[in-house]
């Protein structure tokens, strides 16, 4: 039975998806100190509004996999965008710091749902070849500059309506999205027959995940050698070493460790981790330093991020060009490179006093740089992936790459607590600079074009 022709509203959906879920990982950093003022957030706890997206969107990315195999990728992508849309007002009406936190774990969620769906929709209804090149090449440009955009976006929503125009901007739009999928995404097959979820693997990595941002996002409040902190960090472990022996032993589990197995699937869950440890947490404390050093508005914080948006975009045509000519291993070294040699500019920059001017040869820099990467790591977690395959192996980097962001964040907010904001983002060029050593022991296989390996 041949599949339907997609369109290009599909197509546009799809992107659109992943704009979602790029923007809402970085909307709020700009609007994150009036929110801190509105509801009472302390300068630890504020973290939490990222972390909470950030840990439950790692946590339930392989069960949003696995249901989409089992009920449907456009049930999936409808659910998704519906839990957008409804968590997003739920943040503004709840008008406490807890159910704003909630909300964005449950906003988390959806886009756990929702990105293994656009991703198992592209392998499924794109031919191999210079289709399914395009349609990977927009939906990875999409997500690229949803990170950019974020940030200038929330500037603009919170300097004219207040931050709660931060969630409420998701609530047509994905609500828009879920509808339209009814029409523009082929209706779905029947129902998997006889296989089951894997519940227990899903709480339990999300449990343990959260534990461990936890205690890392308390352990300066606490004391590192507090018996809370220890205590969480061991229950954290003992979770993930559950879920470890449930999936080992599990007729259908979450994530099948045999794919661990393959040595460019490992590569790739590391260097996707270091990607959002390194350049992921640059807007965060770019949007802090811009407000509280320079005295930036809102507005003002959020248009500073305009050029980095432009030149990212750049970075994506380049990793284009440079998969075919360079390879992908040279392209992933050459953009972490580029994404330390950045940061360093940007370091160096600061405590000058010039100004935002200063910064940008370095944020030009990174910006080409992480372009580059988030292209081409996703080519290299399908490397060696049987096809039927990929859609588990996007999961585990998108995993890696979604806790690795909240731990991330979560150990240099306590690297800046300590040693100031400059100590932190040195610290992040160092990680940028481990990844290009890493991708360094990346393979391509003779003979086959990068982009034909998508």
């Amino acid at each position: 039975m041949s599949l339907p022709r997609p369109s290009g509203w599909m197509l546009l959906l799809l992107a659109t998806a992943q704009l979602i879920i790029a923007l809402d990982a970085t909307i709020v950093f700009v609007a994150l100190p009036q929110i801190g003022d509105h509801l009472g957030f302390s300068a630890q706890q504020l973290q939490w509004v990222v972390s909470a997206y950030s840990v439950a969107f790692g946590g339930f990315l392989l069960l949003g996999g696995r249901a989409a195999d089992l009920l449907g990728k456009r049930r999936l992508y409808i659910l998704g965008q519906s839990l957008y849309a409804l968590s997003s007002l739920a943040a503004v009406l709840g008008g406490s710091a807890l159910l704003l936190v909630l909300a964005r774990a449950v906003q988390g969620v959806g886009g756990a749902l929702l990105f293994p769906a656009t991703l198992a929709l592209i392998n499924t209804y794109y031919a191999e070849g210079p289709a399914r090149n395009r349609a990977f090449a927009v939906w990875s440009a999409a997500s690229a500059a949803g990170l950019a955009l974020g940030a200038l976006l929330g500037g603009v929503l919170t300097q004219a309506w207040g931050w709660e125009a931060v969630f409420l901007v998701n609530v047509p739009l994905a609500g828009a999205c879920a509808l339209a999928a009814r029409y523009w995404i082929p209706v779905d097959g029947e129902r998997a027959r006889g296989r089951n979820f894997d519940i227990s693997g899903a709480l339990t990595v999300t449990l343990g995940g959260t534990l461990l941002v936890f205690a890392l996002v308390q352990g300066p409040e606490w004391g590192w050698a507090a018996p809370s902190t220890l205590g969480c960090m061991a229950l954290a472990v003992a979770l993930l070493g559950l879920f470890a022996w449930i999936e080992h032993r599990g007729r259908d589990p979450l994530m099948p460790l045999r794919l661990l197995g393959y040595r460019e699937l490992r590569m790739a869950m590391v260097l996707t981790a270091v990607f959002m440890s390194s350049f992921g947490v640059q807007y965060y404390f770019l949007a802090v330093y811009y407000q509280q050093v320079y005295g930036y508005s809102v507005l003002q914080a959020g248009l500073a991020f305009l050029p980095a948006t432009l030149v990212c975009t750049f970075g994506i045509w380049l990793a284009e060009r440079s998969l075919v000519r360079l390879g992908l291993r040279n392209t992933l070294v050459c953009g972490q490179l580029a994404g330390a040699v950045g940061i360093a500019l940007v370091v160096w920059a600061l405590p000058t006093g010039v100004g935002f001017w200063s910064l940008l040869p370095g944020i030009f820099i990174l910006s080409v740089g992480q372009g580059m990467t988030w292209t081409a790591m996703w080519v290299a977690a399908g490397l060696g992936i049987r096809q039927g395959e990929q859609g588990v192996a996007a999961g585990m980097a998108s995993t890696s790459q979604q806790i690795g962001g909240a731990l991330g964040l979560a150990v240099l907010v306590s690297v800046a607590s300590a040693g100031g904001i400059e100590q932190a983002l040195w610290w992040s060029a160092a990680i940028a600079l481990a990844g290009a050593v890493l991708a360094l022991c990346l393979r391509q296989p003779a003979g086959l074009s990068v982009l034909e390996t998508v």
